[in-house]
């Protein structure tokens, strides 16, 4: 006579392929490992969109652009930066009148209707010059920025990756340049040319702004190349020209962008200190470094042509700095 099928038995072959799994209510090894397997399962489950799993990982730009947009400092600055783009390029928005047309009866005028920042020693209105003066500055320090980034960051990638007589070539020349006194080289340098226009200015800032870039850039890419990643790319064949755009530069890029970010913000500053010399920016061109030369000995009389101007240059500067100290702490992961 056959025995009865017990149904609590331990079936080791498991279950067939249409039955489910379900635990055994004693807590044992078997339910352990059910309940892992189900937040394993949902850990991985797709997201929102349906495209891979819910805590995606981020990138270093992602990560820093994140961090970014809930920086107060970062979001004042941009929308000052921003502002300040704006006028640079259509000054006409917010100034409608000439900063080359002056009236000599209302010389150091104080502030009347339609002129809230007075009148200088020309007679010129002060509010317009110091909007249109804001093109001038930023064009200068957009412009050396980019001379300085592009060509510190070539050289000295270039100098750090392939190293020798290159890179030694390369740290002396980069020390000539160091040893000269921007001022004492802007004299020099400016007082011979004869251009009104922004480029020899731009010239000059580039041509001792790019050491410090260089540097910069080739310590970040002798870091960079040391990565396994790097080392792999190498062991795998690929050349160097791969390896030096595909994964060293994009790896050490963020310092530059740090320390350009910053220099910016200097070069505004250096450009009004050469103008106010008289070897920078000269008349016609509307500067805000030759508006505060010229308001410098009026400035127990008319202390309203200096305050404006300088004001002016002062908060481009500090929104520039701001905004390089936001991007360096985002892109900087020892300091969050």
């Amino acid at each position: 006579m056959p025995e009865p099928e017990r149904p609590d038995a331990y079936d080791p072959v498991g279950p067939g392929p249409n039955e489910a799994v379900s635990p055994t209510g004693q807590g044992g090894a078997m339910d352990l490992a059910l309940e892992e397997g189900e937040s394993l399962e949902k850990s991985l489950a797709p997201g929102p969109g349906g495209a891979g799993p819910s805590d995606k990982p981020r990138s270093l730009w992602s990560d820093a652009w994140h961090q970014l947009r809930r920086n107060p400092v970062f979001v004042i600055s941009s929308l000052l930066i921003l502002f300040l783009v704006v006028i640079a390029i259509w000054p006409q928005l917010i100034a409608s009148g000439d900063p080359l047309s002056c009236d000599l009866s209302k010389s150091q005028e104080g502030s009347s209707p339609g002129h809230p920042f007075g009148y200088d020693t020309q007679g010129c209105d002060v509010y317009t010059r110091t909007v249109y003066g804001a093109r001038a500055s930023i064009t200068v320090g957009v412009c050396a920025t980019l001379g300085a980034a592009l060509l510190g960051s070539a050289l000295g990638g270039l100098a750090g990756f392939f190293g020798g007589w290159w890179d030694a070539l390369l740290s002396r020349v980069a020390d000539i340049f160091f040893g000269i006194p921007v001022i004492l080289g802007g004299l020099v340098f400016l007082s011979v040319v004869t251009s009104t226009t922004v480029w020899p200015v731009v010239g000059f800032i580039v041509l001792l702004g790019w050491p410090q870039l260089a540097r910069i850039a080739r310590g970040s890419v002798i870091t960079a190349k040391q990565n396994d990643y790097v080392q792999a790319a190498r062991a795998l064949g690929a050349g160097n020209g791969r390896m030096l755009l595909r994964h060293v530069a994009p790896n050490a890029v963020a310092p530059v962008i740090v320390v350009a970010t910053i220099a910016l913000g200097t070069y505004i500053a250096l450009e009004a200190t050469l103008s106010f010399l008289g070897v920078g920016l000269r008349p016609p061109t509307v500067s805000w470094g030759i508006d505060i030369s010229n308001a410098a000995s009026q400035i127990r009389n008319a202390p309203h042509m200096l305050l404006w101007p300088a004001g002016a240059l002062s908060l481009t500067v500090l929104a520039f700095i701001m905004l390089g100290d936001a991007v360096r702490d985002a892109l900087d992961p020892k300091l969050r």
